[in-house]
């Protein structure tokens, strides 16, 4: 072989390896912070923000309040959580992870007294307990407000008021004993009862 076939045949084989240590590399990566189903806890451990709750995996609880209480809106920096319910929460992934959700994942738990299991996650495809579609409620918000949804955010209303979402934090069982006030069980009661009025519609207009 001569050597200017020899150089042809080893650029050949670099340019077909480049590929592959790419992936590797990007594989190798590490996330910027851990998580999975221990990551989620105990809601009223987390910092409140008028109605909701939020965290930061990463360690920067600052910068996600400061965006959380940014009057016009801000882009929540890398690990923040953002919880309105014990069974719902939204995970601020790495830069570039899911740009059409603004890098934010979507997940659904099952909570009991011995902590938290991740039922659903995704970004796209994860769907609340009346049967709507996480990211879809979310994109009105998109700008300019990281898809946080608050009154005035644009956001679709959903049949549920703040006084029953507090009633739910109230009653994390990841907390131990339920702190509910006066007027949480009824609340309780009557989001129960929209949620099995949504699964008999759902089932209803399964059948046509």
């Amino acid at each position: 072989m001569t050597n200017q076939r020899f150089i042809r045949a080893l650029l050949g084989s670099l340019l077909l390896a480049l590929p592959s240590a790419w992936l590797l590399q990007a594989a190798e990566t590490p996330a910027s912070f851990q998580l999975d189903a221990s990551s989620f806890r105990c809601m009223r451990d987390m910092t409140p923000v008028r109605h909701f709750y939020v965290d930061n995996l990463a360690g920067n609880l600052d910068g996600t309040l400061a965006a959380a209480n940014a009057p016009e809106g801000a882009i929540y920096p890398t690990g923040s959580v953002v919880q309105l319910v014990p069974t719902e929460v939204m995970v601020k992934r790495d830069p570039g992870f899911s740009p059409v959700t603004g890098d934010w994942e979507f997940f659904e738990l099952d909570v009991s007294a011995n902590g938290s299991t991740i039922q659903k996650r995704g970004f796209a495809e994860v769907n609340n307990r009346f049967g709507k579609n996480c990211f879809g409620c979310h994109v009105p918000a998109k700008e300019k407000w990281d898809f946080i949804c608050e009154e005035g955010h644009g956001c679709e209303p959903i049949p549920v008021t703040h006084a029953m979402t507090a009633a739910l934090q109230r009653s994390d069982p990841r907390c131990g004993e339920p702190e509910l006030q006066s007027g949480d069980s009824w609340e309780l009661f009557k989001l129960k009862s929209l949620v099995v009025l949504g699964s008999v519609v759902k089932t209803v207009k399964g059948w046509f």
